[in-house]
């Protein structure tokens, strides 16, 4: 058993079985520890200023080098690759571009008509209804009006009847601007999409005072609108009104064959016989009427979905009355592309420009 430590002693022995209590202090400014040539820094004379501390290989001083000349190379002479006139001349990267030439984006997107002159509104009317022909232009639905900037200078548009090449020129109330054989409306087009109840009838006005779509839609906008075709008193959906007279046209028109799908409830189950008989179209009394598809929505066969192209009045209605069936809800459920998602009975929107150039592409 070893004995207890003694306080300030370390519990190993060393070599030498000295303890470093028993050494003496070290005195300020010498290490502790030897040299070889047991010296310390503190004998040292001090460095002469400007001299380097270390001997070179030649045990020279860099101090007691003579300077440089100015424009001599210190190190061994520049080596001669040739004359820069034999390898060529250095190849550009591209062409310098001139920046300075570039339109800026005022010049670009906008002209000096663009801009609202003093008494007009934010429209471009002034006091007395007149707008500037490229504002215009424009609203009619043309081009921007830089772009009708550019046609009214060449003289491709005409106001009564005149061309007119001024840029300052106004539009009064109740001119006939023409662009080639098209006469231009001076509105904003307007898309306006209404799921219809029962019991409104599709006309502007009704003589013996009943309930129109008009009366649904009379503050959806200050441009007058007019429906696109049109729903029976007891038909429901999708009805597309408009002041954009030349898209109404071609959306009535049979060449353009607008799709139309309806939900069709039928007051008995569908025979096969009359099923077939529909697909392969119905003889009426003015003339054939085909369907472009048919499809059997319930189990009971007495609710269908009915895609047409075909804009006769009444047309679905007297399809099934032909063969003996009465029509108990007809609701038109899709328009030229257009549906009444996020649209409740009664309610109307504003068609989203995506959609207007859908719309646009079904003629």
């Amino acid at each position: 058993m070893r004995p207890p430590r003694e306080e300030g002693k370390r519990p190993y022995g060393r070599k030498d079985d000295a303890d470093r209590s028993s050494r003496p202090p070290r005195e300020e400014g010498k290490r502790p520890y030897g040299r070889k040539d047991d010296g310390d820094r503190s004998s040292r004379p001090p460095r002469e200023e400007g001299k380097r501390p270390y001997g070179r290989k030649d045990d020279g001083e860099g101090a007691s080098r003579p300077p440089r000349e100015e424009g001599s190379r210190p190190y061994a002479p520049k080596k001669d690759f040739g004359d820069k006139k034999d390898r060529g001349e250095r190849k550009p990267f591209g062409e310098k571009r001139d920046f300075d030439a570039r339109p800026s984006k005022s010049s670009r997107d906008f002209s000096e008509t663009d801009k609202p002159e003093r008494g007009e509104s934010a429209e471009g009317k002034d006091e007395n209804g007149l707008i500037r022909l490229n504002r215009y232009i424009s609203n009619a639905g043309i081009c921007s009006r830089r772009d009708a900037d550019d046609l009214i200078i060449a003289g491709e548009i005409k106001v009564n009847g005149k061309p007119v090449t001024e840029l300052g020129f106004k539009v009064k109330p109740g001119d006939t601007v023409k662009y080639g054989n098209k006469i231009l409306n001076r509105e904003k087009m307007v898309y306006l999409l209404l799921n219809k109840p029962k019991d409104f009838i599709t006309t502007t006005d009704d003589p013996d005072e009943r309930k129109t779509v008009m009366d649904l839609i009379r503050n959806a906008c200050p441009e007058r609108i007019y429906p696109v075709g049109r729903l029976d008193r007891n038909t429901t959906g999708l009805l597309l009104f408009t002041n954009d007279g030349e898209l109404a046209e071609k959306l009535t028109h049979p060449s353009y064959k607008i799709q139309k799908v309806y939900q069709v409830d039928i007051d008995k189950p569908l025979a096969d016989e009359d099923y077939h008989k529909i697909m392969e179209g119905v003889h009426l009394e003015d003339g054939l009427a085909i369907v472009d598809e048919l499809g059997i929505v319930t189990p009971d066969r007495r609710s269908l979905g009915l895609s047409i192209h075909i804009g006769k009045n009444r047309i679905v209605r007297r399809i099934f009355e032909h063969l003996g069936y009465n029509v108990d809800r007809l609701d038109r459920v899709i328009y030229a592309g257009l549906t009444k998602k996020d649209l409740p009975r009664g309610n109307y929107r504003i068609l989203s420009d995506k959609e207007i150039i859908k719309l646009k592409h079904f003629v």
